[in-house]
């Protein structure tokens, strides 16, 4: 025959486990929750074995307090897709629930200070109900219902920003070099291509002809595809430069717009088309674009500007 059940037991056993809330075991004084009942008496040198006494599985061994987990999602954890767990512990007092439990509940998503403002309201909230009344299953709820103002600006809510994916972007630069670019359905279909990827650069007209395109990766292979096509056989892409960013890639273009270059030409040859463009003042121009080196890039010697 088993003794009777303490005060505290016997309104665990009343309360039942719900709302997310664990087992409980019949309390004993100056421990929290005890697993196991007092047996009978036997006689001496004969030793009984000592079942639990169960409320529910699995059973809780002499010091467990008992402890439930409250899922709260805040706003900050919903755009990280992630769940925040809030713990309640709970120590029941023998004469439970004529005396209040001692209540705790933490995260590790609260600074200290909003831990302690969470655990004075509910606190606060045990104290306004009626003595006597069961409350471990409403604490649980209180805290799924109330811990979420407490999450706003808790700690993964600054976590929030230095965990956010870093999406970067790279300009794409290429320089082309062609023998020459004179025909006018050509020139029309470069600045027509180059506007519709938003490319930015320069075509020079004449003889060597030159185009340069930034922008967007994608877009920039895709320009040079297109310009080729069908049969332009006398086109090269001399260099290629590319730099990451994790702004827009605005910030690092040379160029404002696509530019139609033409400089003064010199040379007489006695063909319409045949004129040399002034080299001198493209490598100024490339200069001021901060881009000087390519001038060997594309013609395979150093560029200097002659003193005036």
């Amino acid at each position: 025959m088993r003794a009777p059940l303490p005060p505290a037991a016997r309104a665990a056993a009343a309360e039942g486990p719900r709302s997310g809330a664990e087992a409980a075991a019949p309390a004993t004084p100056g421990r929290g929750l005890c697993a196991a009942a007092s047996p009978q008496r036997l006689p001496p040198g004969r030793r009984r074995r000592e079942e639990p006494y169960r409320l529910a599985s699995p059973p809780l061994r002499p010091g467990w307090r008992l402890s439930s987990a409250a899922a709260v999602e805040s706003p900050a954890a919903q755009a990280m897709a992630v769940t925040v767990k809030v713990e309640l512990q709970v120590l029941l007092p023998h004469m439970y629930p004529h005396v209040a439990p001692q209540l705790f509940a933490r995260s590790h998503a609260l600074h200290r200070q909003q831990q302690l403002q969470l655990n004075t309201s509910l606190a606060s909230h045990i104290s306004s109900l009626d003595s006597g009344e069961l409350c471990i299953c409403g604490a649980v709820q209180w805290v799924k219902d109330h811990s979420l103002p407490y999450l706003e600006n808790s700690k993964i809510s600054s976590e929030s920003a230095s965990k956010e994916v870093v999406v970067k972007e790279t300009l794409h630069r290429m320089w082309i070099y062609s023998h020459h670019i004179y025909r006018q359905e050509l020139r029309k279909k470069i600045f027509d291509c180059a506007r519709k990827l938003n490319l930015t650069g320069f075509c020079l007209t004449g003889k060597p002809g030159v185009i340069c395109v930034e922008g967007l990766r994608e877009n920039c292979e895709e320009f040079w595809r297109v310009i080729r096509y069908p049969n332009w056989k006398h086109i090269s892409c001399k260099h290629v430069e590319n730099i990451e960013t994790e702004g827009s890639v605005d910030n690092l273009r040379l160029f404002r717009a696509f530019e139609d270059l033409q400089f003064q030409a010199h040379g007489d040859y006695g063909l319409r088309n045949d004129y040399h463009m002034d080299l001198g003042q493209f490598l100024e121009f490339l200069k001021q674009h901060q881009s000087g080196h390519i001038f060997q890039i594309l013609f395979g010697v150093e560029g200097k500007l002659s003193d005036k």
